[in-house]
């Protein structure tokens, strides 16, 4: 079946998650607790497919929130059409029906609708709420089966709303009917509450599976799908093309430089340099007119146009054409939403060198290690087939080689995917020193001893 085909949900993110959307005549059930997105997601989706030289899409409130507070709620959204009311998109209030008539009040109202509208798409908001009302659970499941039949004959796409959780799959009748299962949810952290959706069912569509950020705006619902690995073409290939690094006497300890497309993870503690190195690595690639991203998650671009300038007189970049700042704090990560506006970034100014500063920060972002160290896999391997030299900066708490990999035990294996492994070491003594090591290279004979390291206005130096 084609994409042109599918009901789209008005966001190419989660069509792309869908296989391209919803599959055309089809029952779907959106579940979730309050507060998760689902209503939202149901209505941007009706106003996308709303139009005047079409079918309508209905939309019938059950015993959720009243009519008028769900359109005077929707008028904050950028995807609003006030024009499309009454016209394209249809709203109709069962409830009161449902609690004079029961449950068996709700198929006449739709087979009404269906004779007089002919609706290409009917959203049911609540349809868990309908329980409540059931005499008994024999009686529930007779009219799902009917209303499956209803809406099958006719060849409507529709959309059952509900407050479900997870244990409900295997009780409720509607989850027997249904051919797609999305699944919304909240997880509760200490600065900000993080929302995801999941496909957990898509007849005769193939779609992506696992978390998928999502987060609400005034746009709508934004969708951020996770990271996977890419698919490695039959004749994929190594870069053997070597790349300066920007730092004077790091090269020649390197092999020549490093190869384009890998990646490198500079491990150090506080004062060690990283940031310095990593925002060389970036000038250097910009001076030479390749375009460098450069992503912090600690000092925000203000915080960093002092060092920037010096930097950028040394690399001869000027004022830094070519070089592109990405900042987000620490506080408000979360690695989807992240990982979508930097490939974003990346597609709009052909980038072709990037530098994460600092990778730890992204363990914050993390709900659990596996999701973590999948999403830095992902990463690491997107960056490699598409040819963008990538370094990323680890802060370091503990010190010496014996040591390595530091940090969270998630973090510690992006040592192992990463091709170069630098350590910065600090000699506290009369005289602060700093040290660098080239701990591993892939593919290219290194040097192997602990040499001294400056930093000047001019950046790094290794002797």
């Amino acid at each position: 079946m084609s994409d042109d085909a599918r009901v789209s949900t008005g966001n190419p993110e989660a069509d792309r998650i869908l296989g391209g959307g919803f599959v055309p005549n089809s029952i779907n059930i959106l579940m979730g607790e309050p507060g998760t997105g689902k209503t939202l997601f149901a209505e941007q989706l009706i106003f996308h497919n709303a139009r005047a030289d079409a079918r309508p899409v209905l939309y019938l409130t059950t015993l959720s929130e009243p009519l008028s507070k769900v359109v005077t709620y929707l008028q904050r959204f950028a995807f609003f059409d006030e024009t499309k009311l009454g016209s394209a998109v249809v709203y109709d209030d069962v409830g009161t029906a449902l609690i004079r008539e029961g449950i068996g009040g709700l198929l006449p109202r739709i087979k009404e609708a269906i004779q007089t509208l002919g609706p290409k798409i009917i959203v049911i908001d609540s349809f868990k709420a309908l329980h409540d009302l059931s005499p008994s659970s024999s009686e529930m499941r007779r009219m799902t089966s009917e209303l499956a039949g209803l809406l099958s004959a006719y060849q409507t796409t529709s959309f059952l709303v509900g407050e479900y959780r997870t244990d409900d799959v295997a009780q409720w009748p509607e989850f027997a009917i249904a051919d797609g299962i999305v699944e919304f949810a909240r997880q509760k952290r200490s600065n900000a509450d993080e929302r995801f959706i999941r496909v957990s069912k898509l007849r005769g569509s193939s779609y992506l599976e696992g978390l998928h950020a999502i987060h609400i705006t005034s746009h709508g619902l934004e969708v951020y799908p996770r990271l996977i690995s890419p698919v490695v073409p039959l004749d994929y290939h190594a870069h053997w093309e070597r790349v300066p690094t920007g730092i004077p006497g790091l090269d020649p300890l390197l092999g020549g430089g490093v190869w384009r497309g890998s990646s490198t993870l500079v491990v150090g503690p506080t004062g060690a340099g990283k940031t310095t190195l990593g925002l060389q690595f970036a000038l250097t690639a910009a001076a030479a007119g390749e375009p460098a991203l450069y992503i912090n998650f600690q000092e925000n671009p203000t915080q960093l146009a002092r060092l920037l300038d010096s930097l950028a007189s040394a690399t001869g970049a000027g004022k830094h054409p070519g070089l592109h700042l990405f900042y987000a704090s620490s506080v408000e990560l979360q690695i989807d939403r992240i990982i979508v506006e930097i490939f974003r970034m990346i597609e709009t100014h052909g980038i072709r060198r990037v530098v994460i500063d600092a990778v730890g920060d992204l363990a914050m972002a993390a709900a659990d290690a596996q999701r973590t160290h999948n999403f830095l896999y992902a990463l690491v391997q997107r960056f490699a087939t598409t040819g963008i030299t990538v370094m990323f900066a680890m802060e370091d708490t503990i010190h010496g080689p014996l040591e390595i990999p530091p940090g969270p035990s998630e973090f510690g294996r992006l040592s192992y995917m990463c091709d170069n492994l630098i350590l910065l070491e600090i000699e506290r003594g009369d005289r602060l020193q700093r040290w660098m090591t080239i701990y591993k290279t892939r593919a290219s004979a290194h040097d192997d001893e602990s040499h001294l390291m400056t930093i000047s206005e001019a950046g790094v130096s290794v002797q």
